[in-house]
């Protein structure tokens, strides 16, 4: 990746359980403003990776930076955000509260930012509730708003569209082709074929295992039957 700045870098990363490889040693670099889908099956390493890069696994071997930082340093939390697959939540603050609390966080709370989040996410007329008592789909959009109400130059998202209805799935492709447009790296992991052409780069796990890296649109290659009806 000679002459391009090298925004999310993993070097030899890998994770072992036992006599298990969860993700065997990983080498990957992405660029700033470059967006990657991370495709693979159930088990393949995918939210492991990315887990590690969130700096919320410890890997047994092998080093992860974001712009050159470690990814458990401040520095890196400061540019990168974690959109996991399963949202993780506060049970006794409202939608409107956690947009205060994580944009205040990260900078000044930007109200028409968070406005226009809950607005495009179809979420407005419920920021005065509790995600804790939200539909799996409801509590996906207040994640992903959580996600984006704060500066990033570093996406990395783990099946985002689960639970989506089409509304929620829209407003969600529409906001990580802006984070690109705007310089983000943005890292996906995802089963949803309908998605991949959206991208610049595909990655297939296998096993634990790299086994492929190119243009998004090659990846359609390693999707099953199933995969490919989506």
């Amino acid at each position: 990746m000679s002459g391009r700045d090298v925004a999310v870098a993993a070097d030899g990363l890998a994770k072992r359980y036992g006599d298990v490889d969860a993700l065997a040693a990983l080498d990957l670099e992405v660029a700033a403003g470059e967006s990657l889908v991370l495709v693979g099956h159930n088990g393949s390493g995918k939210s492991t990776l990315l887990s590690m890069l969130a700096g919320v696994l410890d890997p047994s071997e092998g080093t992860a930076a974001i712009h050159g930082y470690g990814v458990d340093s401040v520095p890196a939390r400061r540019h990168r955000s974690w959109l996991p697959d399963n949202p993780v939540l506060y049970d006794d603050l409202s939608v409107r509260e956690h947009l205060e609390y994580i944009s205040r966080m990260h900078g000044d709370c930007d109200d028409e930012v968070n406005r226009d989040l809950v607005e495009r996410l179809g979420i407005d007329q419920r920021v005065d509730d509790l995600p804790s008592q939200f539909s799996r789909g409801l509590r996906q959009k207040t994640a992903i708003a959580v996600a984006f109400c704060r500066p990033f130059s570093v996406l990395l998202v783990d099946e985002p569209f689960v639970g989506l209805d089409a509304a929620g799935r829209a407003a969600m492709l529409e906001l990580l082709g802006e984070s690109v447009d705007n310089g983000a790296s943005v890292i996906v992991a995802t089963h949803d074929p309908d998605v991949i052409d959206r991208f610049d780069r595909g990655v297939v796990l296998e096993n634990g295992e790299l086994v492929h890296d190119g243009p998004a649109d090659s990846v359609r290659a390693f999707l099953t039957v199933d995969d490919q009806r989506g």
